[in-house]
């Protein structure tokens, strides 16, 4: 269809392409480390196989693609539920309620958080710009945190009472998320502008005044 109307093409691709990555900051040019056949597999090598087939349709009939690999994204209205509820939310709504904050793994895996409006900023700048046909770039916040601080800052934020429990990690769960944003901020100028704490507040209160 975007090849018949000459349409740009935005794929939403994911950090998850590069699996337990081995280079921390990760580059677009790191091909990854993922475990085709794993629990993990299906959306990862689901996303890696979109990307190998639009840029070979690039390729063949010149449409016009952009892939965005996101990080990890934050904010009011993040999924707190079903197969897809995230860290993020499902420790805010533990404090709330003060039940145990429950961490797989020690903690110490460490993901990089981006909020909400500056991942849709860089979007929309990838997007516009005609520099970025055919181009695969990294959108994130390069600034790691740990699972554990993450539930602390939690806790310190909600003033709640709850435990931290720890359980085993998941097979295939990757030990770092950290993206290497050289390319889209040299391309479209892009960089963040919510710093974590800031970010992480707005959250906090749109999940009290949710529930």
């Amino acid at each position: 269809l975007a090849r018949k109307n000459d349409a740009l093409l935005l794929f939403a691709s994911t950090s998850e392409v590069y699996g337990d990555a081995e280079i921390v900051p990760t580059p677009e040019s790191y091909w990854g480390k993922v475990n085709p056949i794993g629990p993990r597999s299906c959306y990862d090598e689901g996303k890696r196989f979109a990307e190998a087939l639009l840029m070979a349709y690039g390729k063949q009939y010149g449409l016009n693609v952009r892939i965005p690999r996101i990080f990890n994204s934050y904010g009011p209205r993040l999924r707190e539920d079903g197969l897809y509820g995230r860290a993020m939310s499902r420790f805010i709504l533990q404090a709330q309620t003060n039940q145990p904050i429950t961490i797989y793994g020690d903690g110490e895996q460490t993901r990089s958080f981006c909020y909400i409006t500056d991942t849709v900023t860089g979007l929309l700048l990838l997007a516009q710009n005609k520099e970025a046909k055919g181009e695969v770039v990294n959108i994130g916040n390069s600034q790691e945190k740990t699972i554990l601080e993450l539930a602390t800052k939690i806790k310190e934020l909600t003033k709640c009472k709850s435990s931290v429990t720890f359980h085993p990690l998941p097979k295939d769960d990757p030990k770092r998320r950290c993206p290497d944003t050289t390319k889209l901020e040299r391309l479209v100028g892009w960089k963040p502008n919510i710093a974590f704490e800031d970010g992480l507040k707005r959250t906090v209160s749109w999940f009290s005044k949710k529930n």
